[in-house]
């Protein structure tokens, strides 16, 4: 048989699970459901209570995916569970300036006309997309869903994985995954270090309501505390990723709503007519952490537990999902040829495929939040130049909607829509 199914392969293995995955966000799921979807047994442990991942008030969380993104929903069956939800973004907005003054004259203006593909992205809200993911995973027999546990130990064991729970249960498993954050204990267990550094600047998340229709139009208007995203969600209603100063920040969110939005007012503009707030307020510091290895004998690690950078091109979550597909294209792959899907070999086929493009992509983020961050007039007058030439130039300008697209560089299948 040319590609035997995987149970053909593992049905003699004494394992609970063929692959154990650590952490049930997103990241976690996406591939839950890709691997699950081509054979694979899988279990996803998730610390949080499955109540808690069942929201279904909207406290103003909210997701950019870049259509590339989209493909991979709709190749492991999610978006069609979510598209009602979704709100295409046409238009890209980027303008340099200071709060209360308005923008540079030098701008950079993205429209997905420019593009075959369709609308660079959609905004997808945090309680539709873990929902589809609940709704998908439950249908499927091959996935097993723990909540309400943590992870305490975990232990190679000659041709697999041993997992102890806080609860005192054990599950093995061929292949442990890590998709449990920046602060991923699954990488800190194997021994794997990180580096990077704070920015010094927090990240202030909330959503508004405004009197205007947005039209698709996203907004990423640079200010030299840091970066304020305006993002459209459906209805008039956006989501908003305003950084700050980490001070600043602390004591903007320590203000009642009506003092919050008259600190928001003169940075958002009167574009959208007047403005609410809706759903709820959070902060999260703003770093950059990348694991020194994104494999360990028999453990992989996905998302924000190999690479967390800086939200400033709304991309952490794309990269995690890219993360996801080449993963599971790898393990796909090397289980139709017979190989250990644990193996060292396999795995750092992964690495080798997701490491130079994470890397590249921190560092653009850090660079051009360091080029942004500033009042340095010398800085600013270079880079409302820069944005002024690739507005000027279609060639550069189309590179850089593909870019934001996701649809550029060594794609897996799942990131161009096609089933595994």
């Amino acid at each position: 048989m040319d590609n035997p199914e995987p149970a053909h392969i593992y049905k003699s293995m004494e394992f609970d699970t063929d692959i154990v995955i650590v952490g049930g966000g997103l990241n976690g799921p996406a591939l839950a459901l890709a691997l699950a979807q081509t054979g694979h047994r899988v279990t996803v442990i998730d610390a949080l209570p499955e109540a808690a991942r069942l929201a279904e008030n909207f406290d103003g969380r909210a997701y950019a995916l870049a259509l590339s993104s989209q493909q991979l929903l709709k190749a492991i069956g999610v978006w069609a569970r979510i598209a009602d939800h979704a709100q295409p973004m046409l238009e890209i907005k980027v303008t340099d300036g200071h709060a209360g003054h308005g923008p540079s004259p030098f701008f950079m203006h993205f429209d997905h006309g420019e593009i075959e593909e369709g609308p660079m992205g959609f905004m997808v809200e945090d309680r539709h997309l873990r929902r589809a993911f609940l709704d998908a995973m439950g249908e499927l027999d091959g996935i097993s869903q723990i909540s309400g546990t943590s992870v305490v130990a975990q232990e190679v064991t000659g041709s697999g994985v041993r997992v102890t729970l806080e609860d005192g249960r054990c599950v093995t498993g061929r292949l442990l995954i890590g998709s449990d954050g920046r602060k991923s204990g699954t990488a800190v267990r194997a021994g794997i270090k990180r580096q990077g550094w704070d920015y010094g600047q927090t990240a202030l998340v909330c959503a508004i309501g405004h009197e205007l229709p947005h039209g698709g139009v996203a907004h990423q208007f640079f200010m030299p505390p840091g970066p304020l995203a305006i993002l459209p969600l459906t209805g008039n209603r956006s989501s908003i990723v305003w950084s700050e100063r980490s001070e600043a920040a602390e004591a903007i969110n320590a203000l009642d709503e009506a003092a919050y939005l008259q600190v928001l007012r003169p940075r958002f503009g009167d574009f959208l007519g007047e403005i609410e707030l809706v759903g709820a307020r959070f902060t999260y510091p703003l770093n950059l952490t990348v694991a020194e290895s994104f494999v360990a004998d028999r453990l992989a690690l996905v998302g924000d537990a190999a690479h967390g950078m800086h939200p400033i091109a709304g991309q952490g979550l794309n990269a995690g999902l890219r993360d996801v597909a080449a993963l599971a294209e790898t393990l796909v792959l090397a289980a139709r040829r017979g190989e250990d899907i644990g193996s060292g070999l396999v795995l750092e086929r992964y690495q080798q495929w997701r490491r130079f493009d994470t890397a590249t992509l921190a560092m653009t983020t850090d660079m051009v939040n360091r080029l942004f961050s500033n009042d340095n007039p010398l800085l600013r007058l270079g880079r409302d130049l820069g944005m002024g030439a690739v507005g000027a130039l279609p060639g550069l300008r189309r590179g850089f909607i593909r870019e934001a697209a996701g649809l550029t560089g060594d794609l897996p299948r799942l990131m161009r829509g096609q089933a595994l």
